[in-house]
């Protein structure tokens, strides 16, 4: 199988989407001429043309907009913010119209459109461009929240989105583009709201999503050479969340840590430790426990950046705390 970067897995994914279907088409800010900020959209323009891979002004509010008004008229936008940091000059657009539609139109108006874009920290972007906004989008009703965390779920969760007749938060990273990962060439979709179990384990539960996860691999390798076993589960999809993949990893591990690049409160990880809690209580053996960053803006300062983002060590000290180690 062929290996390529996540950045090309997302550009194969909108281009062969477009290729199946006329009213898909990309619209954002240098998607088109520059080949997008991020080069996920190279060579679209040069196939499709200025109608369907389209450079906007910077206003996010406005096409934004402008891409919920088209699936009225039968079209299936795909909206790229340069960051979702900037989506929040766009957040009426998705919130009041684009999640709201087909319930105030009595379903007549579905909203096919996909918001895509790169989320949380990416190195020395400092406060207002470090920001994760999964728990966020995921709290409104209507919306549907997709974060991959590796150009195989990328590729077949994107055409997915892309697909579906409700409005999905596609969310990426900008230090994810470069990653490579095997991809086949053949026709392939991933349903959403399906997590998977990357890694299987006996002792404890650890789940994760998005580039973040990469932490929980590298603490299972290392927890694994002191002969603990970690079960690593990738979510894939926030909402909708796969809670049975949760619940029936935690009863044959009786333990969880939950690990998530957000703010520590009221976040993905708070979710699942409730659910967990109300659902399976009994075949819990140690309290919950879930990694964030710190409770503060991020930093500038690569020094302190790195002891505000959640790490490996953070990781292999939350699971032997719940092993009682």
């Amino acid at each position: 199988m062929r290996t390529i970067q996540f950045r090309q897995a997302i550009a194969e994914a909108m281009s062969e989407e477009m290729r199946r279907d006329e009213s898909v088409y990309l619209m954002g800010e240098e998607v088109a001429e520059y080949n997008g900020a991020y080069k996920a959209s190279k060579g679209m323009l040069d196939e499709f043309g200025p109608k369907r891979v389209i450079d906007t002004p910077i206003a996010e509010l406005g096409f934004a907009g402008v891409g919920v008004g088209s699936t009225m008229t039968g079209n299936r936008p795909i909206i790229e913010f340069m960051t979702f940091n900037f989506s929040l000059v766009g957040i009426d657009q998705i919130i009041n119209n684009a999640a709201k539609i087909r319930q105030m139109s009595g379903g007549q108006f579905p909203c096919p459109i996909v918001f895509r874009g790169p989320t949380a920290s990416a190195g020395q972007l400092a406060a207002t461009h470090s920001q994760a906004f999964e728990s966020w989008f995921a709290n409104t009703p209507g919306l549907k929240v997709v974060v991959p965390s590796n150009p195989y779920d990328a590729k077949g969760l994107l055409k997915s989105a892309i697909r579906d007749d409700d409005p999905v938060i596609f969310m990426e990273s900008e230090q994810m583009y470069g990653d490579k990962g095997e991809v086949p060439e053949g026709e392939y979709t991933i349903p959403l709201g399906a997590a998977e179990i990357k890694r299987k384990g006996t002792d404890v539960t650890i789940v994760s999503f998005g580039k973040i996860i990469k932490e929980a691999y590298k603490a299972a390798d290392e927890l694994e050479k002191e002969g603990i076993s970690c079960e690593v589960i990738d979510l894939r999809t926030v909402r909708p969340m796969d809670h049975d993949a949760i619940l029936n990893s935690v009863k044959k591990t009786n333990r969880l840590v939950v690990l998530e690049e957000a703010w520590p409160f009221g976040n993905v990880a708070t979710e699942i430790t409730y659910q967990v809690q109300s659902q399976i209580f009994d075949h819990l053996d140690a309290p919950v426990e879930k990694i964030n960053t710190a409770d503060t803006p991020a930093p500038y300062s690569p020094t302190l950046l790195a002891e505000w983002l959640p790490n490996k060590d953070d990781v292999v000290k939350a699971v032997k705390k719940v092993l009682y180690k």
